[in-house]
């Protein structure tokens, strides 16, 4: 067995589907969940996803093979610090957060001894749905998962950390902090920022009843990753802001042009736009 006693900080969604792929592939011995909220915690059991609970992440932790933290973004940094002091030595910390450079951060400033064990790490798979009932342990197969080791980080705790997404069908590739953070502000931030806006825009004009009733599919597809968890998408924001800002500008000025090309009613250039981004679509393998 890969894993004697795995400790899931934030059972939600992700660190719900993780137990799941887990236990579904024999990889996991006991499984040990910590959060806030109670209910929350109990459905957890009840679902089988696992197998029991603690409310303070410090006792959460004793004793783990691997803890696994994932919680938002903007409370990384007090659970590192909750936990450093509760970790066994040979414990290996890893997380699910979608911007790297604050998680890192973070984890050196408060993780202290620990810090060479921690494996930064970021599953690139999820739903428009939040919660361990959304939970499946299928989330994770065929899909990447990026681990972002700095030089100091063990090389036998990235082996482990690696394996253990693997048992669950993801496919493993690591890549540096940097470079992380700038594709995933332009591949995940950027059109969950756009589809909030799109959808607040709309939601604040006079006739947005009659809107909305007439919205079809395509519509529905693009917004769908609105209805994710804005306190989620919310620290995401804040803690990949540079990166986020840089793409962001780079759409903006693409917009600008194509809004200047409809004013002036230059079909060429429309078409041009149009058929790049029809070409540039229709080459991607999601």
């Amino acid at each position: 067995m890969l894993i004697q006693r795995l400790t899931i900080i934030g059972v939600g969604l992700i660190g719900g589907s993780l137990a799941r792929a887990l236990k579904r592939a024999g990889a996991c011995g006991e499984v040990l969940a910590c959060g806030r909220n109670t209910s929350h915690l109990q459905q957890a059991i009840d679902l089988g996803v696992i197998d029991r609970y603690d409310t303070h992440p410090a006792n959460a932790v004793k004793n783990a093979d691997i803890v696994v933290l994932a919680v938002p973004l903007g409370t990384m940094a007090p659970m590192f610090a909750a936990i450093r002091d509760a970790l066994s030595p040979q414990t290996i910390i890893t997380d699910a957060g979608s911007a790297k450079a604050t998680v890192v951060a973070d984890a050196r400033q408060h993780l202290g001894q620990h810090f060479p064990r921690f494996v930064p790490g970021h599953p690139i798979a999820g739903t428009e749905k939040s919660g361990v009932a959304a939970s499946f342990a299928e989330l994770f197969e065929n899909h990447r998962v990026i681990l972002t080791p700095l030089e100091e980080t063990d090389s036998q705790a990235v082996s482990l950390v690696t394996q253990m997404w693997e048992k669950t069908g993801a496919n493993v590739v690591n890549m540096s902090i940097e470079h992380h953070d700038e594709v995933l502000a332009a591949t995940s931030h950027l059109p969950h920022l756009l589809a909030y806006s799109l959808v607040d825009t709309l939601a604040t004009m006079d006739d947005r009843t009659e809107i909305f009733k007439f919205a079809a599919g395509g519509f529905r597809d693009f917004t769908r990753i609105a209805s994710s968890d804005p306190r989620m998408w919310h620290d995401i924001s804040l803690a990949n802001r540079d990166a986020l800002l840089k793409v962001l500008a780079l759409f903006n000025d693409n917009l600008a042009q194509l809004a200047k090309a409809i004013s002036k009613g230059d079909s060429q250039t429309i078409q041009n736009i149009f058929t790049r981004a029809k070409t540039a679509r229709d080459q991607l393998t999601l």
